[in-house]
């Protein structure tokens, strides 16, 4: 697809590329494994490679590239002589380790909210905003997967009209929050078809002392609620929009919600644009933007959908139409694969955009 500045690299017949230590943080989760599969299926110039976890994780058996490797424990040292270090293993994890990567010389790509808001850290997607990379201290930042695929669509809009307001609704698939949910889903499911009640432990927040069964429900919670009403979800959306896309002055407004999907987030995204372009003008840009594809034909019953996402490395938008009431309102449906684009693979094209740029 139109990955023009982030394309796979290909090491065919190039026997003196040069290769890179990489290290995976959080090797066995849901990011962490689709990570492994981001660098195999792209072709990464992985010379050596290491899998870290927990010690709960350590000693589980992964392949990669027809190799089988020892998931080790993660330790400061672990990170010796690391080049690019990608990180999925919670805040907290990141926290404690991302400085001992960076101070032995790794550039940390972080899937964590830990340092996404901290301003001497590139937040970064790198069809929108890849020239931040250059200003990294050590880390990077890989932004909300929610965020992730509405700033995809929204760039080419903003190039070319001008953007001024965006009130985004999201139906959120339970792998985004990880194995346990989506597990819980399932078994859920299987009680309501047996009659049984449901048992729930894991959403909203597993933390929290409520829990509602996600199976045939709807939660319009993800994560917990701040101060002002919004759950931290939200306020992600709200706040790594406006750094991603330089502009403290956008108007940015987020409800967040849990639908019984198992991969693939979708959202209702309404813009107000500067300028007053026709629904065809719409299309044709986001049509013509790296890293999306336009999928809107109401005559055919076409538009994005979750499930024929899954797996897939676009950001597909589609029914684009006009606000009945504002000539610069515009409403879109915006789907993708939350693993992929919304976390694993916009770390690795990351850590491509840093080979390419020569910056690593």
């Amino acid at each position: 697809m139109k990955y023009d500045t982030i394309t796979p690299i290909n090491l065919e017949g190039e026997s003196s590329v040069k290769t890179y230590k990489v290290a995976i943080m959080g090797a066995t989760g849901a990011v962490g494994q689709q990570m492994k599969v981001q660098l195999e299926k792209r072709n990464f110039p992985a010379g050596e490679i290491l899998f870290l976890a927990s010690s709960r994780s350590a000693g589980q058996e992964i392949e990669f590239k027809g190799k089988t490797y020892i998931v080790q424990e993660a330790v400061p040292e672990s990170f010796e002589g690391v080049d690019i270090a990608l990180f999925s293993a919670g805040g907290s994890i990141s926290e404690k380790f991302a400085p001992e990567a960076v101070k032995r010389g790794a550039v940390v790509i972080d899937n964590t909210s830990a340092f996404r808001m901290d301003p001497e850290v590139p937040l970064v997607v790198p069809e929108v905003n890849k020239k931040d990379m250059r200003l990294h201290n050590g880390i990077i930042s890989n932004p909300n997967c929610s965020t992730i695929q509405m700033v995809c669509a929204l760039q080419p809009l903003k190039e070319q009209f001008g953007l001024s307001k965006v009130v985004v609704s999201t139906y959120q698939a339970v792998s985004g929050a990880g194995i346990g949910a989506i597990n819980e889903l399932k078994d859920q499911a299987a009680d309501f078809d047996n009659a049984k009640q449901a048992d729930a432990s894991v959403l909203p927040v597993k933390s929290a002392d409520k829990h509602y069964p996600i199976a045939f429900n709807a939660i319009p919670q993800i994560d917990v609620f701040a101060d002002n009403g919004y759950t931290l979800e939200e306020m992600k959306m709200i706040n790594e929009t406006k750094k991603i896309m330089h502009d403290d002055k956008l108007s940015v407004a987020a409800t967040c919600v849990r639908l019984p999907v198992v991969t693939g987030h979708s959202e209702s995204v309404y813009v107000e644009l500067e300028g007053a372009p026709s629904v065809e003008e719409v299309k044709q840009a986001i049509a013509e933007a790296a890293g999306v594809e336009l999928m809107d034909d109401p005559s055919q019953q076409l538009y994005p959908m979750p499930l024929m996402a899954e797996g897939l490395d676009e950001v597909f938008v589609g029914r684009i139409r006009q606000d009945p009431d504002n000539p610069q309102g515009f409403h879109l449906w915006v789907v993708s694969d939350n693993l992929v684009k919304g976390a694993a693979l916009n770390s690795v094209q990351i850590a491509e955009s840093l080979i390419e740029e020569k910056i690593v």
